[in-house]
């Protein structure tokens, strides 16, 4: 078992920053390495792909919409993952989720390679 679970959602305005985290814990998961991934879901919308680590060799991986804002990062120590978003735009308004998988390489970005996934955390970006 794989417990995920997020924090750091919030309102903040336009160009703003926030820092989210994912606790991950659970038998299984100590046991291997790990893709995990943030994506990310706004109303009326599919999920999509915010960035990934894998935790074998601490490759990242970033969708382009983010790239040069977002920094997805882990704390070995506290097996928490972290997202920090700076400059924040209107249009980075979601449900942002925690995920994790086994394998999923350059399909990292594809929500249904992910076996885990957490309650989900609100951001709110205002103008």
């Amino acid at each position: 078992q794989v417990n995920l679970v997020e924090s750091g959602g919030d309102s903040v305005q336009a160009g703003g920053s926030l820092r989210l985290s994912c606790a991950a814990s659970g038998d299984t998961y100590y046991k291997h390495y790990w893709f995990l991934a943030w994506f990310r879901q706004a109303p009326g919308k599919e999920r999509e792909g915010v960035a990934a680590l894998y935790t074998g060799d601490g490759t990242t991986y970033y969708a382009d919409s983010v790239k040069g804002r977002f920094t997805i990062s882990r704390d070995k120590a506290k097996d928490t993952l972290h997202l920090q978003m700076d400059s924040l735009k209107l249009e980075d308004t979601a449900m942002y989720y925690c995920a994790a998988a086994r394998s999923a390489g350059d399909t990292w970005s594809e929500p249904t390679k992910y076996n885990y996934w957490g309650q989900g955390t609100q951001v709110t970006v205002s103008s």
